[in-house]
């Protein structure tokens, strides 16, 4: 929330009855944002598998991106417009994320 409001970024809304539950919506606009863990969907610049019980996790966190695929391709197929954005965008530029948000909203 402190990405959107430091950048003047409104008209989102949270926990909307969206397939996917959606971090932020923006229902005017029809965008979904979804701010992914590094961990729990596999970032490819900072994941790292664990090595302990690494079978599971392969398992799960492969569950996990099919899933995140299976909620895009739905909600695009609804017509809606689906950003993603990794933790670590939000930490380490979060200038360029909200650029992105704006740039899928055509506020820039």
């Amino acid at each position: 929330m402190g990405l959107m409001r430091k950048n003047g970024i409104i008209g989102w809304r949270r926990r909307v009855n969206i397939f996917g539950k959606p971090d932020f919506v923006f229902q005017k606009e029809r965008l979904c944002v979804f701010v992914d863990g590094c961990f729990w969907h596999a970032c490819p610049r900072c994941f790292t598998p664990p090595k302990q019980n690494a079978q599971f996790w392969v398992k799960k966190i492969a569950g996990n991106k099919a899933r995140d695929k299976k909620v895009s391709r739905k909600l695009r197929s609804e017509n809606w417009s689906v950003c993603r954005i990794y933790e670590c965008s939000l930490k380490k530029n979060p200038k360029a994320a909200a650029h992105k948000i704006k740039r899928m909203l055509r506020r820039d």
